[in-house]
């Protein structure tokens, strides 16, 4: 039998034509003709933000984190329920995280309890769109006020809130395009401003502290050191790749769609009867169909359910441990019974394969598996 994995990245299209072309242009490491095009395209995606790629989505965040000027003795809100990259980078600026439970429908920041959380040392909120449904935005920038907020939109490209698209709502906000991505290049990112105030020391700070890129447009005749900053540029080589990933983003949406919508068909029966909640998306949000995750009833049962599925060929798997129950959390202070939702969803949550080149007879086997459980 062969097995079926959580996750498997195929050519979409021109990534090796594009690669290669990318060679032959003499011009493979940053900034260039594909990092530009990559940027334009996103742009018009994104309604004429300002785009940066990056090297990760990490150093993304880590580079809004320096845009803020975040550093000791500042605090931060972010969920208990999110990948580890949105608490570090601006812990290492210094700053303290205080973790925020997150809603028990779309696993999203819980707007409700945001305004509990906020101090007069609170110097950004980052709510993250979990599976590319929108968090409550109105009421997280309305209760926001004058604090900075940054969207961690790893999941959300090409979803929307309310018909705006996700990434578009805070002053920055960040992209993905790791292999599990609905576009992806291996490894890299972006950074989205949407305050235009915020580009051009973006675009020093991304390169190494320099006016870089300044120069190279020609608006100077050298460049030099004139801010702090890293290497957050990628290889052209990757963006050639996303590139290719990006124009063929119909065609990877439509398989995505139709492999999420068959997944919520087919196991509405078999949730209702073993009490397992599918996913939520309120009717203003247009998901990306990024990833198709169901709770169990119990931990005892999401286990289970891992095993029985692994003796068939099949890897599903978990996802965010609690960030505030986390070594690294607890020496923030982070406690148990902080944010019990957070706690139960991560002891419940299960994903299932969902990528665009997962076959009608691949996942009629893993509704199969499901069904027999």
């Amino acid at each position: 039998m062969t097995p079926i994995p959580f996750n498997r990245p195929e050519l979409a299209g021109r990534e090796l034509d594009y690669v290669r072309d990318a060679v032959a242009r003499g011009h493979v490491s940053g900034d260039g003709f594909y990092t530009r095009e990559c940027q334009n395209l996103l742009s018009g995606i994104l309604g004429g933000a300002r785009v940066l790629l990056t090297t990760s989505c990490t150093h993304a965040l880590e580079m809004a984190a320096l845009l803020l000027g975040i550093g000791p003795g500042d605090e931060f809100i972010v969920p208990s329920f999110t990948f580890v990259s949105t608490a570090n980078a601006f812990v290492l600026r210094g700053a303290q995280p205080v973790f925020a439970d997150i809603r028990p429908d779309t696993l999203n920041l819980d707007e409700e309890r945001l305004s509990s959380l906020i101090t007069p040392r609170t110097r950004a909120i980052l709510p993250v769109h979990y599976a590319g449904v929108g968090c409550e935005m109105d009421r997280i920038l309305e209760t926001a006020g004058g604090i900075q907020v940054i969207e961690d939109n790893a999941h959300g490209l090409f979803g929307s809130w309310k018909g705006r698209p996700l990434g578009t709502f805070g002053s920055m906000s960040t992209l993905s395009f790791h292999e599990t991505k609905n576009v992806f290049c291996g490894e890299a990112g972006a950074l989205v401003i949407n305050d235009p105030g915020l580009a051009a020391r973006a675009e020093i700070l991304r390169e190494k502290g320099t006016d870089r890129s300044r120069f190279f447009r020609g608006e100077i005749d050298r460049y030099t050191w004139v801010d702090v900053g890293s290497s957050y540029v990628p290889a052209d080589l990757l963006a050639a790749f996303l590139l290719a990933q990006l124009e063929a983003r119909e065609a990877i949406q439509e398989r995505r769609c139709r492999i999420w919508e068959r997944y919520q068909a087919e196991l509405a029966g078999w949730a209702a009867a073993r009490g397992a909640i599918l996913p939520a998306v309120p009717a203003h949000c247009r998901q990306p169909w990024h990833l198709f995750h169901l709770l169990l009833p119990s931990l005892a049962e999401r286990q289970a359910l891992i095993s029985h599925l692994k003796g068939r060929g099949i890897q599903a798997v978990f996802h965010y441990l609690p960030l505030h129950l986390s070594e690294m959390g607890r020496r923030f202070g982070g406690r148990p019974g902080d944010c019990p939702v957070t706690e139960s969803v991560s002891d419940r949550l299960l994903r299932l394969p969902c990528f665009p080149g997962l076959t009608g007879p691949e996942q009629a086997r893993v509704i199969e598996a499901m069904l027999a459980f």
